[in-house]
């Protein structure tokens, strides 16, 4: 287990590491869909810095007026931190690469927050990351405990999870194994990541996700 100050450590890289690979985006690259929805990659950027900009108040506040509708919520603190241009929302960004603020104290999701993210934008564009095994091993451990801000207890649920390239496993059941950032972005839910799985309860995932 990695200590909360640890967590934020690699956060805060992973932000950082993003911003730079960002940093050169042609205009229609900006307006390339990610994997997230409907969301474009400037829109997944300023919904980063939206989740880095929020405390556990300013979450409250946000949901309670949006009545408890994520997608409201989501949608109006994208708009409120999306910046007028594509290198706005990129200085946006940047400026909380360093924050520490969050919803609340589940550190290990927030670092998935940032890792999902980055790979929806990344995965569209074709830019390579490598990720600390550590780091991955963190999120992926937190995913298959439980459905935070994603369903991936539920997806994970009744299946064995190992990764082929570090030390995480987790549960019983049929075998679902692959590299470790391929098991996090399928239990986040991101399909495109499929293929990159093997094992008899790739069948049951897939049905899964729909």
């Amino acid at each position: 287990m990695r200590s909360r100050d640890a967590l934020w450590d690699a956060i805060r890289t992973e932000r950082a590491a993003l911003a730079d690979d960002l940093a050169d985006l042609a205009p229609d690259e900006w307006a390339r869909p990610s994997l997230c929805g409907d969301w474009t990659v400037e829109e997944v950027v300023a919904h980063l810095t939206a989740a880095a900009s929020i405390g556990r108040w300013a979450w409250i506040r946000s949901m309670l007026g949006a009545r408890y509708d994520p997608d409201v919520h989501n949608a109006r603190r994208l708009a409120e931190h999306r910046g007028a241009t594509p290198a706005e929302t990129l200085a946006r960004f940047r400026a909380v690469v360093d924050r520490d603020t969050a919803a609340s104290g589940h550190t290990p999701a927030w670092l998935g927050e940032v890792v999902v993210h980055a790979q929806d934008i990344r995965r569209p564009l074709g830019i390579e990351h490598t990720y600390p095994v550590e780091s991955l091993t963190a999120v992926a451990t937190f995913f298959a405990a439980r459905n935070f801000a994603v369903a991936s207890g539920t997806v994970s649920k009744g299946l064995r999870l190992e990764a082929t390239d570090g030390p995480f496993t987790a549960g019983e059941g049929p075998l679902v194994s692959g590299p470790t950032l391929a098991l996090v972005m399928v239990m986040a839910g991101r399909r495109a990541y499929l293929d990159d799985l093997t094992g008899p309860g790739v069948t049951t995932i897939t049905q899964r996700l729909g």
